[in-house]
């Protein structure tokens, strides 16, 4: 039998989500606490990776086992095991052939920004405290939604078959000291959302134009986009599924 396990993290202390040699990742810890408890090796299958200190508001994964869960039962349980930074949200039972990462219609990404230099907050928001010109900032975000080929923005060297991905959403909303930049998209490209912010930034700096934004994106050269944004300020917030998934 499969089930998904949805969850979040705090990634500050992960090197990402993934399983690495001599590494600690959230995937690893989980895995472990899941074979712990259910008394059987258990390995999952997530719906994506997220790279050292990323957090995720909401991360699916996918795990099998021979066995009828009582899974409210699990999650307190996990909850009591796992590390105060990981938090089991819901475990359902789906589809035996359904997959976290191959079945995943949408993800959605924010990106988070303190204005002022709060000591609380140092590790879940990347602080900066320049003048920003947010309109021409949403201007750019706009045009991410015109291409399909995002090289640019892709980590290089990447082992992708395609560059190609289709965003459905990109924009910056204000709220007192913080900024917030939320994409969504049917597939993200390794450090694709930090590059954007990025770039972003130079165009909210007037370093680079709306013109110059265009090319970069055509150019299809990391080089030419600006520096990927600082990982402590990027989550993954929400994974969608088709409601064929959950019909067991």
């Amino acid at each position: 039998m499969r089930y998904f396990i949805e969850l979040s993290y705090n990634g500050t202390e992960y090197h990402g989500w993934q399983v690495q040699p001599n590494a600690t990742t959230v995937q690893s810890v989980l895995d472990k606490a899941l074979t712990v408890l259910l008394k059987t090796p258990v390995a999952t299958m997530g719906a994506g990776r997220t790279d050292t200190a990323v957090h995720a508001a909401k991360m699916v994964a996918h795990f099998d086992i021979n066995t009828l869960l009582d899974v409210d039962d699990l999650t307190y349980k996990l909850n009591s095991f796992l590390p105060k930074d990981i938090a089991i949200h819901h475990i359902k039972q789906v589809q035996n052939d359904a997959h976290a990462r191959f079945d995943a219609t949408q993800r959605t990404y924010f990106y988070k920004m303190s204005l002022t230099k709060d000591v609380f907050n140092i590790n879940a928001a990347h602080y900066y405290n320049r003048d920003l010109d947010l309109d021409l900032m949403n201007e750019a975000s706009k045009i991410l939604l015109e291409y399909s080929d995002f090289k640019c923005f892709s980590r290089a060297h990447s082992d992708v078959k395609t560059y190609i991905c289709t965003i459905s959403e990109a924009h910056w909303t204000k709220s007192e000291n913080t900024l917030l930049f939320k994409i969504s998209a049917d597939r993200f490209l390794r450090n694709m959302v930090r590059a954007i912010v990025g770039t972003l930034l130079d165009v909210g700096n007037h370093k680079t134009s709306l013109e110059d934004f265009h090319n970069i994106i055509q150019s299809k050269d990391r080089s030419k986009a600006g520096a990927s944004a600082p990982a402590k300020g990027l989550y993954l917030s929400n994974i969608t599924y088709p409601d064929s998934v959950y019909n067991v």
